[in-house]
This record gives structure tokens, C-alpha cells and sequence, in this order.
């Protein structure tokens, strides 16, 4: 499987992208460790799922995950 390789600030295109990628995995330790790979950091806030970009750690937004 390829992923698609273009850089976005698009919080939609990322979001899309991440909820397609946990339905995927089994755990939500299992899609952290993925995200990380490709260059998400995810971090669990009472308002959601807090998305940054590595490996700077910009914040992108949150997400309903």
C-alpha cells in the first residue's frame, strides 16, 4: 500500500487521512506509533486528539477521534 506523499495544512485532508489510518489499526497506542511514522505526533486532550507535525511539534488543531 502507497500512502499519498503531498504536504497539507489542511486540517480536513489530515483529519481524513488519520481517521482512515486508526480504522485500520487495532489499538489507539498501535495508530500513535503509525502516525509517528509518518510525521504526526497524536496526544489524547479532554477536547479530543491533538494533532502536531513532526519534528517540530507544530500543532495543526484537534480531531473527534
Amino acid at each position: 500500500m502507497f500512502a499519498d506523499n503531498h504536504l497539507t495544512e489542511s486540517l480536513e485532508e489530515v483529519t481524513a487521512f488519520l481517521l482512515s489510518e486508526r480504522r485500520k489499526t487495532l489499538s489507539e497506542a498501535e495508530w500513535r506509533f503509525r502516525m509517528r511514522g509518518y510525521g504526526y505526533s497524536l496526544r489524547r486532550t479532554d477536547r479530543g486528539v491533538e494533532v502536531a507535525r513532526l519534528p517540530q511539534k507544530t500543532v495543526l488543531g484537534t480531531i473527534q477521534a
